[in-house]
């Protein structure tokens, strides 16, 4: 805490010396580069050790390495030294240190040109490795424990085994995809292969996406025009098909997963067993509030057994694959909301609860693992507050729950591959970054790596404040608030709300800035109220917090964004005529949404790459929260902005991607025609080539047209 106190004291006392102002190229492009909380870069464990390394934080190219046990910490190696080493090599020198990759305690590898590295940490000795290289158009890489890799080239799946480039699969129609992620990344999905332990066998999606519905997105940069189709399958219509295929190593073949049920249900969380005997699979069936999870052979790929089912009257969300106990392929630990709440239960393979580990009005938000005797679980939840992120152990026979982190915040953990210390990356409100190194036994301090100083120190910037009002039914809401810079509290300002509010989603933590942009900061600078409150329907709050927006998105979100809005013009600073609301993506819904129905509160509004008709978004998610359109016509009707235009008397101005493939534009372009038909007028600016949001070199860009508008408007 002393560490804490040194922050804040810090950041105090040079409040007097801000003499610059930031600027929407500073606000935007540089709040995770130059102006971002110093950081030590390359920072890792040393595998299987209590050793970790980084680059030395005085700004000299050299890597260090600490001892977490000894407090020791040395010199390792200059990039001067590097390159010479390199030079004796035949190999082209670098002008930053590499970033290493560990192969065991002594040797990490790296990458000069086209060569790969290694190098020997006890003697600094250098050797190349002729590894097999991919074809460069090569995607979604994936490296089995025996290091042959996986890979996709356009639909299909290949695997380098040695130097042997081996072809997976080979299907001719490009609608049937194979080793991709699937379902549109729902159900915590990000990859589609998976291998098993020792890389015997690789598990792979297969997705037949033949049945859905072609949509265009056009390049706008040929001439004339060119329509890329792609699959885009809307809520209540036909959706991909997917089937799950384990290929042998050894016997260089294919066989498909004996999957049964709704061709259109979801296979998630994939899990292997340690002994590579079989395999798992979450099912969620189309209706989304049903999942078994199944156990199949992987030799014959037939069904063994369900293990367990969970139901629900609204909706069930597996995100989490099973994690196996260490040292025991009998056990595993499964993370489910069942009780309201994300929690961690211990289950055998005969899917027999054997208890339930974690319990309370908190939830689990990420698991690391098990130490090596597979005594405890470490993970991190919200345990002390919505706001942080804590670290905790629990060992599982002595039923003990330990808190390993103190400081009051959010805490980002790396644990050594032994489970027995971790590195710390701190944040709060009051300390722009501290990394730590504990012990993980009892979360005692072995040293202090880094204390950031406030990268902001020499601009203007407010203090953020956080803190509850409450929704209409009791519940708290959590707020964050930046007042303009300089502050009168006998003046009248303008107010811009930035919200989200969806599914899934966190805005206010107890993190630097609040976990806000400093965009916010920027629009503080130019006197302007920044506030936003996360309603009933975002993350981590939750089940029923989440699911109070069932069939019904936007109506229990306008409410607590309106108690937003009450508590605003309770302020006697703020100017009730001059308020301005912001978001994107179920933001950009949100914000169209209450400009039509509390047409008399906002005056300008920005939504970015809207929601405006939830039949027109993607099957996964819309059925999840609305079910379908033809079972729910009230609810999808009821918010379907282009029928509620006529009620549109503020400035709104709308801006979208033109190649958005999540958000497809046709949104934007069916709200624009509704107005013109209503008579209404509406601004609307689009980025051509960009997908659902706006990145890269034209950020700014975006920035100033949003400012300039709110400008515009409110000043």
């Amino acid at each position: 805490m002393k560490a804490l106190l040194f922050i804040a004291l810090i950041i105090a006392t040079n409040s007097w010396a801000q003499t610059k102002h930031l600027t929407i190229e500073e606000a935007v492009s540089k709040q995770r580069t130059t102006l971002g909380p110093k950081r030590l870069k390359h920072l890792q464990w040393i595998k299987d050790t209590d050793q970790f390394i980084y680059a030395a934080a005085d700004g000299a190219e050299r890597f260090v390495i600490g001892n977490a046990d000894s407090k020791k910490n040395e010199d390792w190696l200059t990039l001067l030294a590097l390159n010479e080493k390199l030079r004796e090599q035949q190999l082209d020198t670098l002008k930053t240190l590499p970033a290493l990759k560990w192969l065991n305690s002594n040797q990490a590898t790296f990458t000069v040109a086209d060569n790969d590295v290694v190098i020997t940490k006890s003697n600094l000795a250098l050797h190349t490795v002729q590894n097999p290289k991919l074809p460069t158009d090569a995607a979604n890489m994936d490296v089995a424990t025996n290091k042959n890799t996986a890979y996709t080239l356009a639909n299909n799946l290949y695997i380098n085994i040695g130097y042997e480039k081996v072809a997976v699969t080979a299907d001719s129609n490009k609608h049937i995809v194979n080793g991709q992620s699937v379902h549109r990344n729902e159900f915590g999905i990000h990859k589609g292969t998976f291998w098993s332990s020792t890389g015997r066998y690789l598990a792979y999606y297969r997705m037949d996406e033949t049945m859905v519905t072609d949509y265009p997105i056009i390049d706008f940069t040929k001439q004339p025009a060119q329509a890329n189709l792609i699959k885009y399958p809307m809520a209540g219509a036909k959706s991909h098909e997917v089937t799950l295929h384990v290929f042998d190593v050894q016997q260089r073949k294919s066989w498909a997963i004996k999957t049964t049920g709704d061709a259109e249900q979801y296979l998630t969380n994939i899990s292997w067993s340690p002994d590579e005997k079989t395999i798992y699979i979450a099912i969620v069936n189309r209706d989304q509030n049903v999942m078994q999870l199944n156990a199949y052979d992987v030799t014959s790929g037939n069904f063994v057994k369900t293990l367990f089912e969970e139901k629900s009257d609204k909706y069930v969300q597996p995100k989490h694959t099973m994690l196996f106990v260490t040292g025991n392929d009998k056990q595993f630990v499964w993370q489910s909301e069942r009780d309201g709440f994300n929690h961690l239960y211990l289950y055998d393979i005969d899917g027999k609860l054997k208890k339930q580990l974690t319990k309370g009005p908190f939830v689990v938000t990420d698991v690391l693992g098990f130490d090596k005797k597979g005594e405890k679980i470490f993970f991190i939840s919200t345990e002390t507050g919505a706001l942080n992120r804590d670290l905790y152990s629990y060992h599982l026979k002595a039923n003990r729950k330990l808190k390993l982190t103190d400081a009051n915040g959010t805490h980002r953990i790396t644990m050594n591959d032994n489970y027995t210390y971790f590195i710390d990356d701190f944040t709060s409100t009051v300390s722009p970054r501290e990394i730590l190194v504990s012990d993980a036994e009892k979360g005692n301090k072995t040293q202090y790596l880094l204390i950031a100083p406030n990268p902001l120190k020499d601009y203007y910037t407010t203090p953020v404040k956080l803190f509850t009002i409450k929704a209409a039914d009791g519940t708290d809401l959590h707020c964050r608030q930046f007042n303009p810079i300089p502050f009168d509290s006998t003046k009248k300002y303008p107010v811009i709300v930035y919200q989200y509010n969806g599914p899934n989603v966190q805005l206010i933590f107890n993190s630097w800035n609040g976990g806000g942009d400093y965009w916010f900061q920027y629009m503080a600078d130019n006197g302007y109220v920044v506030f936003s409150v996360d309603g009933r329907g975002s993350a981590n709050r939750g089940l029923a917090f989440e699911q109070a927006t069932f069939r019904q998105l936007g109506t229990i979100e306008l409410q607590d964004q309106m108690a937003g809005v009450a508590y605003l013009k309770s302020l006697p600073y703020v100017d009730a005529n001059r308020m301005g609301i912001y978001g994107w993506s179920y933001g950009g819904f949100m914000t169209t949404y209450m400009m039509l129905q509390n047409p008399d509160v906002f005056k300008a509004a920005v939504a970015g790459g809207p929601v405006i008709d939830w039949s027109f978004y993607e099957v996964m998610y819309t059925e999840r929260y609305m079910d379908t359109p033809q079972n729910n016509k009230a609810g999808y009707d009821a918010n379907n902005l282009t029928k509620q235009v006529d009620k549109l008397k503020g400035h709104l101005m709308l801006i979208h991607g033109t190649s958005d493939d999540v958000v497809v534009w046709q949104h934007s372009i069916n709200f624009v025609k509704a107005c013109v038909d209503a008579g209404k007028q509406v601004d609307y600016f689009m980025y051509p080539g960009h997908l659902h949001n706006v990145t890269g070199k034209d950020r700014p860009h975006l920035f100033q047209k949003i400012t300039d508008y709110f400008n515009q408007h409110l000043k």
